[in-house]
């Protein structure tokens, strides 16, 4: 339930930041830095505890540890709380403590890293895929990128187009699939072909590895398009975009 979780750094490297910590403020110090994989840690286990630091919103968490020790056998650990500090700069939605919660969002439309030169890619156009689940906000995202002024590929409408008469995968659709997936005028009945392949991974599979190669030419194409217009940034627009 932690804001933006996907943003938390990994565990490796806090606790090597930990440990910068620690060794500034006192190199003599002696600490083990231990990677919790439950509430409670070795809070409730380890007999040479004494103490343990809490603040004024963790204090009850303290108490919770202590009635675990008591539960184990274990003397309870003196609590000593601290202040939080407050941080002078956060926005409305933001806590009033120095958070990292705040800071995950403050990354939000920032780079983590660099681009990537790729030599093996063209540096322009500059492709940015565009992937997440319906209602994920994807349109209201390209249409803000659209106005900056990117070139936008919309794969929902290219997987339209392969499967037109004459598209890239007409043909092939209604030879793996037969003709009862056609329309009286030709056209394939998506809700159809939709019905055949939902639930049955292996018919999925045979559609997928048809339609994905043709869509990923016409993105191709889309792209050189972009190039052609002198579009430096091109977004691509789809739900299955890592698949």
């Amino acid at each position: 339930d932690k804001v933006l979780m996907e943003l938390i750094e990994p565990y490796e490297l806090r606790a090597a930041k930990l440990r910068e910590f620690l060794e500034d403020v006192k190199p003599s110090l002696r600490y083990d830095i231990v990677s919790l994989v439950d509430p409670y840690g070795p809070s409730v286990t380890d007999p040479d505890l004494q103490c343990l630091v809490v603040s004024e919103e963790t204090r009850r968490g303290g108490e919770a540890v202590n009635k675990k020790r008591l539960e184990n056998g274990l003397p309870e650990l003196a609590l000593y709380e601290i202040l939080l500090m407050k941080d002078p700069d956060h926005s409305q939605n933001e806590e009033e403590k120095i958070s990292s919660s705040s800071l995950r969002q403050r990354l939000l439309g920032t780079l983590l890293q660099p681009p990537r030169q790729d030599p093996a890619l063209p540096s322009r156009p500059y492709v940015i895929g565009l992937t997440g689940g319906t209602g994920s906000g994807k349109t209201s995202i390209a249409k803000l990128l659209g106005h900056l002024g990117a070139f936008l590929i919309d794969a929902d409408k290219l997987g339209h187009a392969v499967y037109v008469p004459g598209g890239p995968a007409y043909e092939q659709v209604v030879a793996a699939f037969g003709a009862e997936i056609l329309n009286e005028d030709g056209t394939i009945n998506r809700k159809v072909l939709g019905a055949k392949v939902f639930g049955n991974q292996e018919r999925l599979k045979s559609l997928t590895d048809i339609v994905w190669p043709e869509m990923a030419q016409m993105v191709k194409e889309q792209i050189r398009e972009a190039d052609a217009q002198g579009k430096s940034v091109c977004v691509l627009d789809a739900a299955v975009l890592l698949e």
